[in-house]
């Protein structure tokens, strides 16, 4: 019979922390401490990084979960992704729990990501549990790091644990930690059954498998005898085909209960019937959870394989990829210039990055990928509301009143030190200033060695995609970080620029833009152009161009024959002649010549 730990015996925590500060090593080296068996087919860093771009980039991508035994209470942990992109995931995760590890690494400090993920930790109710990682670096000054932590996010010195995840150093002191000050987990395990899903993933042989945490209720599996489960949002149901435990590998059980955290197996293909957090119940009465949203892609992109005989690899790479991750969606779009492919929805460029690589190595494909583009609202003159999201899409402006875009509000967490520089950056990118936040505020009798502050502008999610990120890294020598969050479409003055060779329309080429950037942006796209457009034996004019008005151009310079070299002597006249000659041939060669742009100065242009 399986043990039924009672609630005051079970913990569920979560740990917090930016990208790269050590979360994943500090869960390998916790799930050592209690004695999981960590050897897979080989021992990797990292376990419960599951993806080989997870291990490489050192950055959790799914979050997953795990049980672990230690000095007789049930911990339960759930991993979460460090990335802006994926902030609903880390909200549904800290749903999930009573208690989060607030990680910060000693070398690098606290960034915008764990200031934000903590405020959102704190808008739950979870407590929280400072820890410093990384102890073991040579050259790093741990005073400096802990007075930031206590005038920063206002803890006492005394409660800030270190530790080191590499060497292991304080762990068991850190498990310790965790059974004392995280709350034990209510609820009832007699009330109907309450769960909430916080990740959902394909498994070959299970079909769709959902991770919940049971706030109320129990499940039992007995095969053949199992009660229908309800999906409450999405007001659908399903009959369980097994349940259990990730510990870290799923781990078959017969019966969970309320406080505990574990997998339903659902038999079931589609994954986009289970959106993270949609609640689970055993009858359709019950109250669903708060919090559920449906995840909506902010950029779009278009992905074409190089070889147009790889298209059916790439539908099926597509495929699967969408049944691990329900944020991902993708519809078929066709070109005159790069054959079949399909328009993607992302979350964010981290989010594109990661679909994009994964299709290349997992899945060998080659691909051109479009430049990233974002959703607008155009009404028309008629008072028809459309979305778009490529410049082919947008109506004539005969027949358009008002176009809309996405805005959102960035917070800019900086040292002071590059406050001037990445206000330009800002302003540049058509921000608008909200707030300047002076952090080290909270407590006025610690002196920091730097000024922290938090910059808060709201500017579109059009100049957010374009390079802004890189830019703000360069700017402050990697010490900024960011993260923002979507407000609402806004009227703009956005145009279509048609990018034309030879006087002919390239539509993969032409892109959305407000109108008092359009010009600049088109001058670079058409500089990049003529680096890479082969020359021909007539001139080709580039242009880009706003309805019939030409806004920029350039030429790639014919190849030139000297004709009259076989000419000596005699009147200059008949070099003349010579010259008009061919000048002629070249004006009909031009009339009928056509340009075709190879496939690898495609690339360069999209590059930029």
């Amino acid at each position: 019979m399986q043990e039924v730990k009672p609630l005051n015996k079970i913990r569920n925590f979560s740990i917090i922390a930016h990208i790269d500060h050590g979360k994943s090593t500090l869960a390998d080296r916790m799930l050592e401490a209690a004695h999981i068996d960590l050897s897979r087919d080989k021992r990797k860093e990292r376990v419960l990084d599951r993806l080989d771009l997870e291990q490489e980039k050192g950055i959790t991508i799914k979050l997953q979960a795990c049980k672990m035994e230690w000095k007789g209470y049930q911990l339960n942990l759930i991993d979460t992704p460090g990335h802006v992109d994926f902030s609903y995931e880390v909200s549904r995760s800290l749903a999930a729990c009573e208690s989060a590890i607030l990680l910060v690494d000693a070398s690098q400090g606290i960034q915008a990501q764990t200031i934000s993920n903590t405020r959102k930790a704190l808008d739950l109710g979870l407590k929280l549990i400072p820890v410093l990682n990384k102890i073991d670096l040579p050259n790093i000054n741990i005073e400096e790091r802990e007075k930031e932590i206590e005038s920063l996010l206002g803890f006492s010195k005394e409660e800030i644990i270190k530790v080191s995840a590499k060497t292991g150093q304080n762990i068991e002191l850190l498990l310790d930690t965790i059974i004392e000050k995280t709350p034990a987990p209510k609820g009832e395990v007699e009330a109907p059954l309450k769960a909430l899903v916080f990740d959902s993933f394909y498994d070959e042989h299970r079909g769709v498998v959902i991770a919940i945490r049971i706030f109320d209720g129990s499940i039992q599996y007995i095969p053949g005898k199992t009660e229908s489960l309800y999906i409450l949002q999405r007001k659908q149901s399903f009959k369980p085909t097994e349940i259990g435990v990730f510990s870290p590998d799923m781990r078959e059980e017969t019966f969970l209960h309320a406080g505990e955290v574990g997998y339903v197996a659902t038999g079931l293909k589609d994954i986009s019937y289970f959106t993270v957090g949609d609640t689970v119940s055993d009858s359709f009465k019950v109250e669903p959870l708060a919090g559920y949203e449906v995840p909506k892609p902010n950029m779009f992109a278009t992905f074409f394989p190089t070889d147009t005989e790889e298209y059916e690899n790439l539908k099926i790479a597509l495929t699967k990829l969408s049944l691990n991750d329900a944020s991902l969606s993708f519809t078929d779009q066709r070109s005159t210039l790069l054959g079949a492919g399909f328009r993607c929805g992302f979350l964010g460029l981290l989010h594109m990055d990661i679909i994009q690589e994964r299709l290349e190595r997992e899945y060998n494909v080659d691909l051109i990928v479009t430049a990233p583009t974002v959703e607008y609202m155009v009404t028309k003159t008629d008072g028809h509301e459309l979305v778009i999201q490529t410049p082919q899409e947008l109506p004539d402006p005969s027949e358009t009143k008002e176009i809309r875009e996405p805005w959102v509000r960035t917070k800019i967490l900086t040292p002071d030190t590059y406050i001037g520089d990445i206000m330009k950056l800002c302003q540049l990118k058509r921000g608008q200033y909200v707030n300047t936040i002076y952090l080290s505020g909270n407590r006025p009798d610690i002196q920091l060695k730097e000024q922290y502050i938090i910059l808060e502008y709201d500017m579109p999610l059009a100049s957010l995609i374009s390079n802004f990120f890189d830019s703000l890294k360069n700017i402050s020598s990697g010490y900024a970080s960011m993260e923002y969050e979507f407000i609402d479409y806004f009227p703009s003055d956005i145009v279509k620029v048609s990018i034309l060779v030879n006087h002919e329309d390239i539509s993969v080429l032409n892109f959305l833009e407000v109108r008092e950037d359009a010009r600049l942006k088109a001058v670079k796209l058409l500089e990049e152009m003529k680096k890479v457009i082969p020359r021909q034996q007539f001139p080709i004019p580039l242009q880009a161009s706003i309805g019939s008005k030409i806004i920029a151009r350039e030429d790639v310079s014919a190849f030139r024959k000297d004709v009259t070299a076989k000419l000596y002597g005699g009147d200059y006249s008949r070099k003349k002649k010579l010259l008009e000659k061919q000048k002629k041939g070249k004006k009909r060669l031009k009339q009928i010549g056509q340009v075709s742009i190879p496939q690898d100065a495609f690339l360069a242009i999209l590059k930029t």
